[in-house]
């Protein structure tokens, strides 16, 4: 590990451009990957420095490619870089960069989705979830084919301070397609708002921080990408279990367009639905007439208590699955239709 002397000074000596690199090492972005590459040393700079001070800070980088946040952030100061990257065809860039940064940039060979970051950092890191947070930071340019059901795990991780929280409230600054980056920034009553907001925004305090136009990346995607900054709150603004949330929350926007009694009736057994739904309604004191995205992060908390009560009351209730329960009815009539013949 570097010396505490040099932390706060160091910047990397020359070194090939991102596009030499990608040149050199014959680098092509796979489609299927949703790869898209940042070269603009100038505007990674300023997503590094938007993510807060990071000198002497320890840093988790996903998806770094061809190396071009990762150069910002070492030229940021912070005491350790750690970068996971799974398309082996960027290693040797990343290891040249490592090289030109010695004891600083440490490459792991892997999946984001995968990998376990809870030992990665010293112990001494760690910080109480009530106290300021750690100086551990997540930052990503993430592919578009990934950065949903990774951002979910994370909040689940949010939700039970595991994985890159076992440090405390780690702060995240992550790059995703626009329309997703507004969906998680969403306020109530837009059109942008979905399962997305509430899932963050019930756990975090979450910042739309800029839009980067398609032309900055190579090469270049359809839509604009939104840079967005996750911290996670003190306490919960729904204090009911991670799954518990997703599923009221899945299910409330299942209709979007409709009245919210229409998803929210999907949590329940057919035989009974129209009688718990309006349970559900009246105890947690939600207007069945409201659309999903009115619902506000505070009608969700209702409504998740309310659900979990119900759910105490009947075992069985939380397995229940809607879709299976349609695919059981149409087996059935399948097997009738077929008794007929």
């Amino acid at each position: 590990m570097a010396s505490s002397r040099t932390l706060g000074t160091f910047r990397l000596p020359p070194l090939p451009t991102i596009r030499e690199i990608i040149k050199l090492f014959r680098l092509q972005a796979v489609k299927q990957l949703s790869q898209n590459f940042l070269l603009d040393l100038r505007l990674t700079d300023k997503i590094v420095r938007k993510a807060g001070n990071l000198t002497n800070a320890y840093v988790y980088e996903v998806g770094p490619g061809p190396g071009g946040i990762t150069r910002s952030i070492l030229n940021a100061g912070v005491a350790e870089l750690l970068v996971v990257e799974k398309d082996s065809r960027f290693i040797p860039g990343l290891q040249m960069l490592s090289d030109a940064a010695p004891g600083k940039l440490r490459i792991v060979h892997g999946d984001v989705l995968t990998f376990k970051i809870e030992r990665a950092f010293p112990e001494s890191l760690k910080r109480q979830w009530e106290d300021d947070p750690p100086n551990v930071h997540i930052i990503g340019n993430l592919p578009f084919s990934v950065s949903t059901p990774l951002i979910i795990k994370w909040l689940e991780n949010v939700s039970q301070r595991n994985g890159p929280f076992a440090y405390g409230r780690t702060r995240m600054m992550l790059t995703f397609q626009k329309e997703v980056a507004e969906r998680l920034t969403a306020t109530t009553g837009s059109k942008q708002r979905s399962r997305l907001s509430i899932m963050a925004q019930y756990l975090c305090d979450v910042q739309h921080i800029l839009t980067i136009p398609g032309q900055a990346f190579v090469p270049k995607p359809e839509v604009d990408s939104g840079v967005v900054h996750f911290t996670p709150l003190t306490r919960p603004r729904i204090k009911q279990p991670f799954k518990l949330v997703e599923k009221v929350v899945q299910n409330a926007f299942q209709f979007r367009r409709k009245y919210c009694h229409r998803g929210l009736g999907m949590l329940f057994p057919e035989a009974r639905r129209l009688e718990s739904t309006g349970k559900l309604l009246e105890l947690a004191d939600v207007d069945p007439t409201l659309r999903p995205t009115q619902l506000t992060v505070s009608h969700f908390k209702s409504l998740c208590d309310v659900y979990r009560k119900m759910c105490d009351e009947d075992p069985h209730l939380f397995a229940y699955n809607f879709r299976e329960e349609l695919r059981q009815k149409s087996k059935k009539e399948d097997d009738k239709q077929s008794c007929r013949l």
